[in-house]
């Protein structure tokens, strides 16, 4: 269940006119440092600062955030799938894609609500999306059409579809009972074996001669 702040509440309680806009959060990988960046898109007008989490946080407006699906809430642990739109037209969407290391970036999803009439922040925006990023494939649109490209995010719940590491080791799987099942792991298939009359792996064995009969035989 959602909670609201005192703001929040008074301006959803006043059914006027409102304002809400949309803000996508990731955190992709720098492929020469391998350290995360945060990158942010919105469906404002101009760029803009929100402080999210004690974080000042930049978000790229204009138009680099086109839409956002309508976000389904759903309890339990099912894996929920969201698309994000982003205009391929922006410099920083491009280095998201295509200069950084986008796959499995965490994303978050906020929305952020606004006085119609002075445009001031009624609240910190609030989260409505936790998770990765799945999918981002860059398609090249045809003449005259809509140059976009659809992000696709899986939630946090698809990190409890993923085993341990650590359950494949030989370093913990001895440590049970002195199992040495993956012992030899590393090596599998590196080294070929020998099975009866055939290695392998290895060259084929050459055909056997035709026996001949023996001497004094009437063949």
């Amino acid at each position: 269940m959602r909670s609201y702040t005192s703001p929040e509440l008074a301006y959803l309680q006043a059914r006027d006119s409102w304002k809400a806009r949309g803000l996508f959060w990731v955190r992709p990988r720098d492929r020469a440092t391998g350290l995360r960046a945060g990158m942010g898109f919105w469906t404002g007008e101009e760029d803009a600062v929100f402080v999210i989490g004690g974080e000042e946080r930049l978000y790229r407006g204009g138009g680099a955030l086109k839409s956002i699906d309508p976000i389904v809430m759903q309890s339990g642990l099912v894996v929920r799938m969201q698309r994000v739109s982003l205009s391929p037209l922006f410099d920083e969407v491009n280095m998201l894609l295509r200069g950084m290391d986008a796959w499995r970036a965490p994303s978050e999803i906020h929305r952020a609500f606004f006085d119609p009439i002075t445009n001031a922040l009624i609240a910190t925006p609030k989260r409505l999306w936790k998770g990765v990023i799945d999918k981002a494939p860059i398609q090249t649109p045809a003449i005259g059409g809509e140059s976009k490209v659809d992000v696709i995010l899986a939630s946090a719940a698809e990190s409890l579809t993923h085993g341990l590491t650590l359950t494949r080791s030989d370093a913990v799987q001895s440590l049970r009972g002195g199992d040495r099942f993956y012992r030899y792991k590393d090596v599998s298939g590196a080294v070929s074996c020998s099975w009866g009359e055939k290695r392998a792996g290895g060259p084929k064995a050459p055909p056997k001669p035709p026996m001949k009969p023996p001497r004094g035989s009437d063949r």
